[in-house]
């Protein structure tokens, strides 16, 4: 048998355990294969991302911050002046302070309205089974539709001629009235977003436990009592990072209001976004538009550090 014709060095050998330089070698490689696999190739997919990233966020972004503290034409050569951009943007300049207050009456509209229409819109789909899906899409419909189309259909909608003001009797112009114009593009933009707003809740509603329904009418709970007990609480996160979002989204709204009044009539719909942009493109005030845009950054991120204080203290955000 072969096991008896092995000789005494050849089971000393099979005996031996790996030389130790063998042992160093395949720790060597190993090693060499975790750096390449987790730490090299990784970052090799990432690196064209970030130059983009950095190219189009970061480097525009620190250029932005240089130029608020300039006096700048957007053309030539900007000269440093300090904070003076901003101490006659909140001291001397009453149309900043105009616009600003109208972008916290937007938010304020954009953080009831369209919830109050999304909460009741999710709540009664939420019970539908036949042709649920082509409720669904067609609400959420408007808010895939340009800014443009949607703009242009209500500029027809709101004509004093022909559009929805005729029907209750009222001819004046409610993109040509201040008092009207804000809420009439605010009412505008509810229409194509708060679809948006319903299909989040609606699908943060499928996601509760059916059993917490059944308890709560065992209870002897009402439809009302049910929502205010169940279904809110149950997608209390996604609501609150909703509203977070568009009470930053508020400080950016910028289409709209352009492409409908273009800040009229006569400065009453002029928020900071159609501000910066006249100081940019038709003042040629570059480094005093940077200054505005930089306090919008400093708004959304006050927004944050309030929402962020809140979670820590056990809000469920």
């Amino acid at each position: 048998m072969a096991a008896d014709n092995a000789t005494p060095l050849d089971s000393r050998s099979a005996q031996m355990p790996n030389p130790p330089g063998r042992k160093s070698k395949r720790k060597r490689q190993w090693t060499r294969y975790r750096l390449m696999r987790y730490y090299v190739v990784p970052w090799l997919f990432l690196i064209p991302i970030l130059g983009l990233h950095a190219f189009v966020v970061v480097i525009p972004a620190l250029q932005g911050v240089y130029y608020s503290f300039t006096d700048w034409s957007g053309i030539g050569e900007a000269k440093f002046i300090g904070l003076r951009n901003f101490e006659e943007m909140f001291f001397e300049d009453q149309s900043y302070i105009d616009a600003l207050s109208r972008n916290v009456q937007w938010m304020l509209f954009f953080v009831s309205v369209p919830f109050a229409f999304a909460l009741f819109g999710s709540s009664l789909l939420a019970k539908v089974r036949r042709g649920a899906m082509f409720y669904r899409t067609a609400l959420f419909m408007p808010f895939i539709l340009p800014s443009i189309v949607t703009a242009t259909i209500w500029r027809y909608l709101y004509n004093p001629r022909f559009g929805l003001p005729t029907l209750v009797g009222y001819d004046k112009a409610l993109l040509g009235q201040s008092d009207t114009a804000l809420w009439a593009i605010a009412f505008a933009d509810n229409w194509h977003f708060w679809g948006f707003l319903m299909v989040l809740f609606l699908t943060a509603m499928q996601g509760i436990d059916p059993v917490l329904y059944d308890a709560a009418k065992v209870d002897g709970a009402n439809r009302w009592r049910e929502f205010w007990h169940v279904t809110l609480p149950g997608i209390r996160p996604v609501v609150l990072f909703m509203m977070m979002m568009v009470m930053i989204w508020a400080f950016l709204v910028f289409d709209y209001i352009f492409i409908l009044t273009g800040g009229g009539p006569a400065g009453a719909t002029e928020v900071l976004g159609i501000d910066i942009y006249k100081n940019a493109f038709q003042r040629f005030e570059a480094g005093y538009a940077a200054a505005q845009g930089m306090t919008i950054c400093v708004f959304a991120g006050l927004i944050v550090c309030v929402f962020a204080f809140l979670r820590k203290r056990g809000w469920d955000i």
